[in-house]
């Protein structure tokens, strides 16, 4: 991609653009169903899934298991259990995402990671992984009203990095992250390794795609 303008700060999605984190969905999945006495799923149904907030995703999985939705409030109670358990344990911080962060904040700009995750998992996920420090901020699905791709999480996240939409790149790495982006008015990137729910990242309106996270170059 061409170089960018430089932002005055960052936001960058976790799952699936920090962190490689479908091994620990794949146990955590796995077990709420087993102990529901339900099927298996996959990892390509997975990866298919992830992105859109935990609630999303423990409906889809029990969709696909052949549940009914009245089991939803007892899933949602034992696949919490088990990712916390699980957190981090099947993870992997993707190549380039290290040096990336370090290259962002020798720059002087100021970092948000912006998940649909649940905070209470995002934030023991970076700290184990070693990422928590790169952050000044670290905003979770469940910290505001809505998710991504609504507006709202990118607009508060650029309130508490004190800089205008338009001044603040989000990373992603779904069209979820895009539309957002678009939305309220800020610079996208998007990379090209990540959970798309089966769309080529190519198609979505972003304003460039990248390999790496240390790929990004500003003018």
């Amino acid at each position: 991609m061409r170089p960018l303008p430089r932002p005055r700060a960052v936001m960058i999605d976790l799952d699936g653009t920090l962190v490689d984190t479908l091994g620990d969905f794949d146990l955590a999945l796995n077990a709420m169903l087993a102990d529901l006495g339900l099927p298996a799923v996959d990892r390509a149904f997975i990866e298919r899934s992830v992105g859109k907030g935990s609630e999303h995703l423990i409906a889809a999985t029990l969709s696909q298991a052949g549940a009914g939705p009245g089991l939803q409030p007892r899933a949602w109670d034992r696949y919490q259990r088990h990712y916390l358990r699980i957190n981090g344990s099947a993870a992997a911080v993707y190549p380039g995402v290290v040096e990336g962060l370090q290259r962002l904040r020798a720059l002087g700009l100021p970092l948000a990671c912006l998940t649909n995750k649940p905070a209470a998992f995002a934030r023991p996920l970076l700290q184990r992984l070693g990422l928590e420090g790169y952050f000044a901020h670290v905003f979770g699905g469940d910290d505001f009203p809505r998710k991504k791709p609504d507006p709202l999480p990118l607009l508060e996240t650029c309130k508490a990095l004190g800089t205008a939409p338009a001044a603040t790149l989000m990373v992603g790495d779904s069209g979820n992250d895009a539309q957002a982006a678009r939305a309220a008015g800020c610079p996208v990137v998007l990379v090209d390794y990540g959970y798309n729910h089966g769309r080529p990242v190519g198609a979505e309106d972003a304003d460039g795609v990248i390999g790496r996270l240390d790929a990004l170059a500003f003018d």
